[in-house]
């Protein structure tokens, strides 16, 4: 029985890259679909905001001359163009999903309405919101935490290549220790690379639990919303309802 009814998965744009070093590896891509079309078959309703970074990063873009906001337009695109990708690879499995832009950008992709997206999520489809917040200056950490926030969702799910939050980075550190559980604050005191400050901020405004995962392992996003302890859960300790 999965622990959770209704998440947010969070996917870096880096992750979608896989092996090709730029743009959308269709192997990587197509392991994520599958997991996401089990976890849509287990039941739980599942939504995604997936990052722009193996394209176009507007800060990245600013650092070489772009003028910032055009530069965050062009990362918002970006995350547009992975949502349409996972939308194809998951159309090929038989599951059901929408594209939700920030955005109006009709017929690319619905424009977001939190109780549209509700509704789809009810019924069964898995709904990717792209295009950010719809504003320069905010990452999609940022937006994946304020629709996480909206839609009422039960956590965040953080896919990334660790398997979890550590005392220090584990591919430089190796005497880095993994934490099985941490507060929010604990992660602020301890500057820990979870998510950007406002997005960890609205979380914890919110008592909007993340958890930390490694989504490169075939599987592990189902043990997750199983309640199997593969990662790191960052919550209010306050609080007993995530437990």
């Amino acid at each position: 029985m999965p622990k959770y009814k209704r998440i947010l998965l969070k996917l870096s744009g880096e992750s979608l890259m896989g092996d090709a070093g730029y743009g959308v590896d269709s192997k990587r891509l197509n392991e994520y679909a599958k997991q996401i079309k089990e976890l849509n078959g287990a039941g739980v309703q599942v939504a995604i905001v997936i990052g722009g970074g193996n394209i176009f990063r507007g800060l990245s873009g600013a650092a070489q001359g772009f003028d910032r906001v055009k530069g965050d337009q062009m990362g918002m695109l970006a995350t547009v163009i992975n949502s349409l990708a996972l939308q194809s690879a998951l159309t090929n499995l038989q599951t059901k999903s929408i594209v939700y832009t920030a955005i109006r950008m009709e017929p690319v992709g619905d424009f977001y309405h939190r109780d549209k997206v509700v509704e789809q999520l009810e019924a069964g489809h898995v709904a990717i919101l792209s295009g950010g917040t719809g504003n320069p200056f905010f990452t999609t950490d940022t937006a994946s935490a304020l629709r996480a926030v909206e839609i009422g969702a039960d956590i965040i799910l953080k896919g990334t290549r660790v398997d979890g939050v550590y005392t220090a980075d584990p591919e430089k550190d190796k005497t880095a220790t993994k934490f099985e559980e941490i507060s929010f604050n604990e992660v602020i005191q301890r500057e820990l690379n979870v998510m950007d400050l406002t997005a960890f901020t609205m979380c914890k405004e919110n008592n909007l639990p993340i958890y930390v995962f490694d989504m490169n392992t075939r599987g592990n996003l189902l043990k997750v919303v199983n309640g199997e302890k593969i990662g790191t859960l960052v919550r209010d300790k306050t609080n007993d309802k995530n437990r």
